[in-house]
This record gives structure tokens, sequence and C-alpha cells, in this order.
């Protein structure tokens, strides 16, 4: 995989979702770029944090085995449905999306609930574009060994 999960994340977005954020933020498309390539490196390092967590460590495990396991791909954002169709990692996706706006928020200075709005209309595109990874990775030969294997080494 040559891109950056956050490219992965920007293609599946398009100019069109790019565009509605960037009309939610009051910026231009860039601008939007910059916040959505934030919001989903913090989410990438919330997930990170969280598989490291005894507490939440089974459950975002179960949830990227879920993502790797998932058959047909899911194609582009339409094929959600909403949060609900898209199973554990949309759930933990959700609990997450919280502390990654309040981050974003907190280092862009754009409104909480603002970013709040932002980063709930990329979950759904974040989990297309794990499952899409995943994917790739079965059709390559082998499955995504886990977290790290799908998010790639973005940090945070």
């Amino acid at each position: 995989m040559s891109e950056s999960f956050e490219d992965d994340v920007l293609n599946e977005l398009g100019d069109d979702r790019l565009q509605e954020i960037a009309g939610l933020l009051g910026t231009d498309a860039a601008g939007a770029r910059d916040v959505v390539s934030g919001s989903v490196a913090q989410l990438s390092g919330e997930l990170r944090e969280a598989a490291a967590e005894p507490s939440s460590a089974d459950e975002v495990h179960a949830a990227f085995a879920e993502v790797a396991s998932a058959e047909p791909p899911l194609q582009g954002v339409a094929g959600f449905g909403g949060l609900a169709a898209g199973g554990l990692m949309a759930g933990v996706l959700g609990k997450l999306a919280r502390p990654a706006a309040n981050a974003i928020a907190k280092r862009t200075g754009v409104p909480a609930a603002t970013v709040t709005r932002a980063v709930d209309i990329l979950i759904p595109v974040v989990l297309a574009a794990l499952t899409k990874r995943a994917a790739a990775k079965k059709t390559g030969g082998k499955a995504a060994d886990g977290l790290g294997d799908l998010l790639g080494g973005d940090r945070r």
C-alpha cells in the first residue's frame, strides 16, 4: 500500500463530501483537507491508544478482526446505511470521535461542536477505508495482521 491511511480516507471521501465538510467548517477545500487529515491521524492515534488500554483492547482487537474478515468489501460510503451497519468498528470509532474532535478543536481553534459534526461525517468513510485496506491485504495474499497493518505508519 503506497498511499497513507489519510490518503485512502481522503480518496474515499471524495470531492463532494470534502466540500460538505469545507462548508461546515467555513473554509475552502484545502482547509477542509487539513482538518480531515488531522482528524484521521487523531482517530488513528486514538485507536492505537484504545488497543493498548486493558479496558478497551479486547473490543478494539475484535473490531479490527471483524473489519479484516468483512466480505465482500463495501463499495463506497453509500454501502453503510449509517453507523448501525458498521458493526463493532463503527461503535469503537463512535466512542473515539468526541475525544478526537475535542483534540482537533483545541489544535485548530474550530469550535468542538463543528469539528464533531465533521468527524461524524468521516466515521463511515474511515470504516470504508479500513475495510478496503483489509480486503486489499487479503487479495494481496496475506491477511491484515491487525491495527498497525491496516492503519499503516500514521501516528499521532
